[in-house]
């Protein structure tokens, strides 16, 4: 047990940039960049594109844009409102990213037969097709930004996250909601 622990304690990137103090993460600001979440947030948010680019390349699609394909497969017809609430864009970015996928014949638009102001998109057989293309290269790239973690620090992580962003959701552009 002790030589695990030894092993966990070997490798530790908040040591190595001197951000424990007795055990504690050091005062944010008295550290650097690397003591600062939203730094290493947007950090690893940059890493995970590279990866996302480096495994899907080959398709040209960003991962917002591969969010609202995925979010469209699932629920098709909502409208550009929706869909922003589901991946977390505001009206005008999702109508900007919706756009471009509809000019890149992943997606369809039309005029809500409900409420003639409003835009619906659908995923069309282009865009299920990428997507599927896409699939295998996006689970890459989500393993190859864990792979560093163990198992359990996965899980640990990704439980975080969750809660970090439930518990900060109001504080985005736009709210992150499931319709």
């Amino acid at each position: 047990m002790q030589e695990a622990q030894a092993d966990d304690h070997a490798f530790s990137p908040l040591e190595e940039h001197g951000l424990f103090d007795n055990d504690t993460v050091a005062e944010p600001f008295s550290q650097g960049l690397w003591s600062r979440p939203g730094f290493l947030v947007r950090r690893l948010n940059q890493i995970h594109y590279a990866m996302f680019f480096e495994e899907c390349k080959e398709e040209n699609v960003t991962p917002v844009q591969y969010g609202i394909l995925t979010v469209l497969a699932a629920n098709p017809w909502l409208d550009q409102t929706a869909i922003g609430y589901e991946v977390g864009l505001d009206r005008t970015t999702s109508a900007d990213v919706i756009k471009r996928l509809e000019e890149k014949g992943l997606l369809e638009r039309r005029i809500n037969p409900m409420d003639r102001r409003s835009r619906q998109a659908a995923v069309t057989p282009e865009g299920l097709r990428v997507m599927a293309l896409l699939k295998q290269g996006m689970a890459r790239a989500q393993q190859r930004l864990l792979d560093p973690l163990s198992l359990r620090d996965r899980k640990i992580f990704m439980s975080l996250l969750v809660e970090l962003v439930d518990a900060n959701n109001q504080y985005g552009r736009a709210v992150l909601k499931s319709v």
